[in-house]
This record gives structure tokens, C-alpha cells and sequence, in this order.
């Protein structure tokens, strides 16, 4: 593997723990404090749904915010190892809560997993709204430009890392299926 492939926690193997990840849960196994930390922070919103096309987290539905900022490029995730898709990178988001808006969701989201932008969105302009539907469960991504520098930071135990990537290099990055799928679109709502 490459230095730059091990940068971007890419292999060309299925390790267990990705390359880079560190710090509570990194190799897959929850620690029993890990699982007591997990209950208290549970959300109304957060369980598994299944569908015919799979299953998913969220009980109404998942949102996430692509963050953009032109000279930075977008804001991306590391996920945890014992997350779903674990190791691979997309962005902040998760289960939309019972009342939540889908664009509430992705900010409230953002805000907890990255430590931005502002709960009320006064330093980000949404631009678009990209919907999968996958037959009773849904996932938003918002897409957003940054009107602020905004000083991201790891702010919960669902992130190894985040990181600015510039547009030409997020598919260098073993990302998590369904932003994979996504991002051709989203990055064409970004160049556009």
C-alpha cells in the first residue's frame, strides 16, 4: 500500500481496523463502557429500518451535509470502525429525529460530528438537496457552501478524523457506499 492510500485509509485487503484509525472502538469491538456511553447518547430517531432494497439507520429517514468551501475543498469524515460502513469516509450526517427536518437533521448532525457550522446555519447557504429514496427509508444530503472559515474539530466518538479534500481527490478516498454513489451528482451540483 501506498503512503498515500494509507493517508486515505484506503487497502487493497478488508482489514478490520482501517488504516488510521485509533482511540475507543477503532478495531471494531465495543468496549462495555463504549456501549454504556452509546445508550445514554441515544437519539428518538436512531434504530435500524429494513426495506426490500436493505437496511438502514434511521427511523425517519438519515440526512448528512456536504460542506463546501471553495478553497478547501469539502469536509469529510473517517468513520469509526464499528460504525456501519466502518473505515470508509463520507460526511456528517445520521438518524433524523421524530419532528426533525431533514435539513435540521444533517445540520444537527454536522454540528455534533464536526463541530460545525452554527445549529442555526447562519454560516453555511444551502444550495441543493439530493434525496435517495430506498422504498420506505430515505437518506438527505444537503449541500452546502461555507460564507465562513469554519474551524472543524472532532467532536464525538463517530469520527477518526475529518478532513478538507479538495473535489478532484474524494474518489482517492475508500468512501462509504452510498456517498460513493452519490457523488458523482453531488459533485457535478458543486462544479455546476
Amino acid at each position: 500500500m501506498s503512503s498515500s492510500e494509507e493517508a486515505r485509509g484506503r487497502s487493497s485487503e478488508e482489514d478490520t481496523v482501517p488504516a488510521g484509525t485509533s482511540g475507543p472502538g477503532a478495531t471494531g469491538e465495543l468496549s462495555q463502557e463504549l456501549r454504556e456511553h452509546l445508550r445514554a447518547r441515544r437519539r428518538a430517531g436512531d434504530g435500524w429500518v429494513e426495506t426490500p432494497k436493505g437496511r438502514f439507520w434511521g427511523l425517519f429517514g438519515a440526512a448528512g451535509l456536504l460542506l463546501h468551501d471553495p478553497d478547501r475543498g469539502v469536509l469529510l469524515q473517517h468513520r469509526v470502525a464499528w460504525s456501519a460502513h466502518g473505515g470508509t469516509w463520507g460526511i456528517p450526517g445520521g438518524a433524523i429525529d421524530a419532528g426533525e427536518t431533514p435539513l435540521t437533521g444533517a445540520i444537527r448532525e454536522c454540528h455534533e460530528e464536526a463541530g460545525v457550522p452554527q445549529l442555526d446555519g447562519a454560516d453555511i447557504r444551502i444550495i441543493h438537496t439530493h434525496v435517495v429514496d430506498m422504498e420506505g427509508w430515505s437518506y438527505t444530503t444537503v449541500v452546502a457552501r461555507t460564507i465562513a472559515h469554519l474551524e472543524e474539530y472532532v467532536n464525538d466518538i463517530e469520527s477518526v478524523e475529518l478532513r478538507w479534500v479538495p473535489l478532484s481527490e474524494v474518489t482517492d478516498y475508500r468512501l462509504h457506499p452510498g456517498f460513493a454513489a452519490a457523488w458523482p451528482t453531488l459533485r457535478g451540483v458543486l462544479e455546476g
